[in-house]
């Protein structure tokens, strides 16, 4: 999914980023993104602040959530 929805080059950490936001998310989540938009722009960073915006579930903010979207976004970041 990362591989064809992607259309610029991706360090190993970004791809790795991805990959976990796809297994928790899905494709579809990903395809229809701001996040997929923005970094597709090559806006990278503003690309790695819609990591957080994915935090709810069942319309209420959870905190494991919240956790693994900052993991995924400093990972994305090579942080």
């Amino acid at each position: 999914c990362v591989d064809e929805c992607v259309e610029v080059e991706l360090t190993q950490e970004q791809f790795d980023a991805l990959v976990s936001f796809v297994f928790n998310l899905g494709c579809g989540n990903l395809r229809k993104s701001t996040l997929l938009r923005l970094l597709n722009a090559s806006q990278r960073d503003d690309a790695a602040a819609e990591f957080g915006k994915w935090n709810m579930a069942g319309g209420r903010e959870l905190l494991g959530l919240t956790r693994r979207r900052e993991a995924e976004r400093k990972m994305f970041l090579g942080q």
